[in-house]
Parts: C-alpha cells; sequence; structure tokens
C-alpha cells in the first residue's frame, strides 16, 4: 500500500450555474466523489449549501489524500438542494465535470464547464478547483543545524547539522502549539556523561515561522554560565529550517517532463512470435505496452503541454538498415514528440513490424539525450523542469560501464530514471544500477549524488492491479525532485505563501 504523501484542500466556486427553483435562485453545494473501480464513485467530501445563488464561492474546502504514483479520478458534483435529507437523489443536478487530482495539483487554476451528462452542456455553468497543500500538523519534522558552540559536537565540530527527524505531533507537545518546548545541545561522551552546552526554550508556534530559505533562530543559553559571567551572551545559535514540499514545487509551476526508451534489441525475440516479448496479444497488450500505460497515464497529468519524446534502441532502422541506439519511435529525430500516452503507444505499435530487433543492449546513448535537456533547463537556474526517463528492457545490458558514468552524470541533475525489466531475465546489472545497496559508483569511483534511479521486475505484478506498476516505480519520484531542489538551494517557482499562526 502506498504512504500518503499529504494531504489537499480544494476550494470551489462556480459560475452561471442552471436556475432549477421558480421563485427564487438554485441553492448549490457541491459534492466530491472518488472512483472506486468497476463504474462505482464514493462521496470523499461536500461543502456547504449556499442560498439564492447562481454564481457560488464555497467556504468549506474539499479534503482528500494525495498520492503522486496514483491516476486519482475524481468527479465533482453541483446540486440545487430544496431539502433537509443527506440523500442527493432527490436533488435536481445542476452540472458535474469528471477530473484526475494530478490535473487540479498541476494547474494553478483548473476551471471547466459543467456537463449535466458527457457532452451535454449544464448551460453555460463552470466550475473553478483550486488545490492548497495542507501541511502534515500530525507529525512534526525538524532539522536543526548550530553555529559557533562553546564546546565539541558531532565529530568535533562546532557547526553542526543534526540528521532531519520526525516526532508525532501528541509526543512533541501534546497538540498545544504554544507549549513550551526545551531544547538542549550537549557534548556527547562515550561513558555517557554529557556536558551541557545549553538549551533554548521555545514553542512549535515559534518553531512554524521558520521557512525554507528562512530559519528562525534561537541563543543556545547554558544557565551556569549566563549567572556568572556578565559578559555572557551565549553558547551558540540554533537555527530551525523547514523544507519545501514536492507539492510546493508542483504547484508552484514545475513541470515533469517524461520520455520514454524501449528495447528492440533480438533477445526479446521476433515480435510476430508468441513467445516475443514484444509480441501484442490478441487483445492489443504486452508487458512493454502496460508498463508505458501504468507509468504514463500518472506522468502526464504533471506535464502542459501532453507531448512526450519516445525513443528505442538496439534495432536496425531504415533506410540504412544500421544499428540506432537512440531512433525516434515516430521516425521524425527533429521532432520526436508524440501526442499523449495514446500517441507514444501508437508510435510503438507501428513502428514493430518497420525495424529488425539486434542489438547490443546499451543504455547510456539514451541516458545521455535525456541528460542534455535536464543540463539545459539548469542553466535557467530555477524549479521550472523535472525530468523523468523510463526505460523498458529485457535486462541484458552490454554498456555497463558507460551506464554506470551516464547515471552518476545524470544524478547531478534534475532527473530520474525508471527501468521496468520484462520478461524472465536475470536482473542483477539492474538492481546493481538501482543503488539500493549502497551508492552506485562509476568505473573511476566517482560516487553518484543523489539515487535516482528505480528498478522493478514487471514479473512482480504480472497478476497485480495495472495501477500497481506505476505506484511502486513512481513513490520515489517525489522524494528524488524535493532532494535535487533542495541540494540546488532553490524554492519553487511561485513559493507557497506562509500563513501566520
Amino acid at each position: 500500500m502506498a504512504a500518503c504523501v499529504s494531504r489537499v484542500e480544494l476550494s470551489v466556486s462556480c459560475r452561471s450555474l442552471l436556475d432549477k427553483d421558480l421563485r427564487s435562485r438554485s441553492d448549490p453545494l457541491c459534492v466530491l466523489l472518488q472512483d472506486a473501480g468497476g463504474g462505482r464513485w464514493a462521496e470523499l467530501d461536500r461543502t456547504e449549501r449556499i442560498k439564492n445563488c447562481q454564481d457560488p464561492e464555497f467556504c468549506k474546502k474539499l479534503v482528500v489524500d494525495y498520492y503522486f504514483e496514483k491516476v486519482q479520478k475524481l468527479k465533482f458534483g453541483v446540486y440545487d438542494i430544496d431539502n433537509k435529507t443527506f440523500d442527493l437523489s432527490d436533488d435536481d443536478y445542476l452540472g458535474g465535470v469528471e477530473c484526475t487530482l494530478g490535473q487540479v495539483v498541476s494547474s494553478s487554476v483548473f476551471t471547466r464547464p459543467l456537463e449535466l451528462e458527457q457532452g451535454k452542456p449544464a448551460g453555460k455553468g463552470t466550475i473553478t478547483i483550486s488545490a492548497e497543500e495542507i501541511k502534515d500538523t500530525r507529525v512534526v519534522y525538524l532539522e536543526m543545524e548550530a553555529q559557533n558552540l562553546d564546546k565539541k559536537v558531532i565529530k568535533n565540530n562546532l557547526n553542526p547539522c543534526w540528521r532531519k527527524f520526525s516526532v508525532p505531533l501528541q509526543t512533541f507537545c501534546g497538540g498545544d502549539f504554544n507549549k513550551p518546548i526545551k531544547v538542549q545541545c550537549s557534548d556527547h561522551d562515550s561513558d555517557g556523561s554529557h556536558d551541557l552546552i545549553g538549551a533554548v526554550q521555545t514553542t512549535l508556534a515559534q518553531m512554524q515561522t521558520a521557512g525554507p530559505g528562512s530559519p528562525v533562530e534561537f541563543e543556545c543559553i547554558h544557565p551556569e554560565k549566563k549567572q556568572k559571567k556578565k559578559s555572557y551572551k551565549n553558547s551558540g545559535i540554533i537555527r530551525i529550517e523547514t523544507e519545501y514540499s514536492f507539492l510546493d514545487y508542483v504547484m508552484g509551476g514545475c513541470q515533469i517532463n517524461f520520455t520514454v526508451g524501449v528495447d528492440f534489441t533480438a533477445s526479446n525475440g521476433d515480435p510476430k512470435s508468441p513467445d516475443s516479448l514484444h509480441y501484442i496479444s490478441p487483445d492489443g497488450i504486452n508487458e512493454y505496452l502496460i508498463a508505458i500505460w501504468s507509468v504514463g497515464s500518472v506522468v502526464q497529468d504533471y506535464d502542459t503541454d501532453k507531448l512526450f519524446p519516445a525513443f528505442g534502441f538496439g534495432a536496425q532502422v531504415p533506410p540504412s538498415w544500421q544499428v540506432s541506439h537512440e531512433f525516434a519511435l515516430n521516425f521524425n529525430p527533429s521532432n520526436p514528440y508524440c501526442p499523449g500516452i495514446q500517441g507514444v503507444v501508437d508510435a510503438y505499435r507501428q513502428i514493430l513490424p518497420q525495424i529488425r530487433l539486434y542489438g547490443p543492449t546499451n543504455f547510456s546513448p539514451i541516458i545521455t539525450h535525456v541528460a542534455r535537456f535536464a543540463a539545459h533547463s539548469v542553466q535557467q537556474g530555477t524549479a521550472a523542469h523535472y525530468y523523468i526517463l523510463l526505460i523498458i528492457t529485457d535486462g541484458e545490458i552490454t554498456d555497463l560501464d558507460q551506464t554506470r558514468q551516464a547515471i552518476v552524470d545524470a544524478s547531478k541533475l534534475p532527473m530520474s530514471i525508471i527501468i521496468v525489466g520484462v520478461g524472465a531475465a536475470d536482473f542483477k546489472a539492474m538492481e546493481f544500477l538501482d543503488g539500493d545497496n549502497g551508492v552506485l559508483k562509476s568505473v573511476t569511483g566517482e560516487p553518484a549524488a543523489r539515487d535516482i534511479v528505480q528498478f522493478v521486475p514487471f514479473r512482480q505484478f504480472k497478476n497485480a492491479p495495472r495501477e500497481a506498476l506505476s505506484q511502486v516505480v513512481l513513490a520515489e519520484v517525489p522524494k528524488q525532485l524535493v532532494s535535487y531542489y533542495k541540494w540546488k538551494g532553490w524554492p519553487p517557482l511561485k513559493p507557497p505563501e506562509i500563513k501566520a499562526m
């Protein structure tokens, strides 16, 4: 089960609603439903009812859990409420809209015409939805550092930066934001006789004034030294800082650019043979197509132009029949972009009979290709673009050393790599690239700046719901994106407003 990344609250307003009441205007209410599968919808939340209003701006926010790695289908329905029953079946329907939560959070303002049913507009009625992340107060996340301490702490460091840690809100302050909290800083001794350097007294309310890039500072005071010495100022400074979240960047305007790389080497087998990994079954699918759909259907909501470059590698391509490790699936090298995920799927199906599967299996050219675009975006010096490369392969990699170097280079760029292994091959090389068992290093020993590779074998998901694959392979992306921009010190294009307590 994927862990909830965060919660968002949705603000809803409507314009020019249908007027269903004879002697007065409609009394609208908006209900939020989520796709429960099998054509069923489950209610998540609803707004208040506003009397006699065709242009309502609902005060009650609609709250929903947000998962980057899922396609969360939502339906907003607006009803004219003329009775006191909770059931909406006896109320007039003023129109609705279906969308995904990804579409809403990736738009600063999401406006759509209301429809009574698909293709039938509800007059001139429109609905506008905007999202805001609820900063989770159930767990307190703290990042602390100190400057100019009196004694040596953390490996003889007078300016330590402690690891980020979390504490349940109840444990931290019993839910009281103004309860006094003492932060003590000590010089650690292995025999347990730690020496007090100083302490800070504060409250969670004061700590929450810290923002990304604008830490809050407290003087670290040693009570005995303060009493004895008139000239005593402090024993150092404790700084508390917060960091931007994934949704801060997405809602701030960061675009997620998605590229697909498909393995067309001979080890996949002849696409005409049912034994081939590229064989398209009578119901129109294979493991490559499922992987493209599963990952692409999530990522497409975060890319405004919905144009996705798609490449193949390891095949002989016309007209020269030379082996290529970076050819456009649409055979248009100057414009390899496919319209939507369906466009990628169509290009894949059309190219299969036109190429010859060959070899070797080289990953580095396509990684380097996407890295060039990521490197170009870095020159802007803003958190405007992040790149996700999906490589689907049968696992027999040839250029392992060059790929290691390409990944180490890419780890310094706004980029994540997802590798889906299809078939029954031994994927030891892929697991090595994943770096879960230690930091990936190039042949020369240069370590990756961040862990940017996520590998999963498709066979683990063969009998699972189709969305299970995307949930696993995309679960790390929010953390990877945030870690990159934090490393660079770049705030969102439009940072969130800091609200006063």
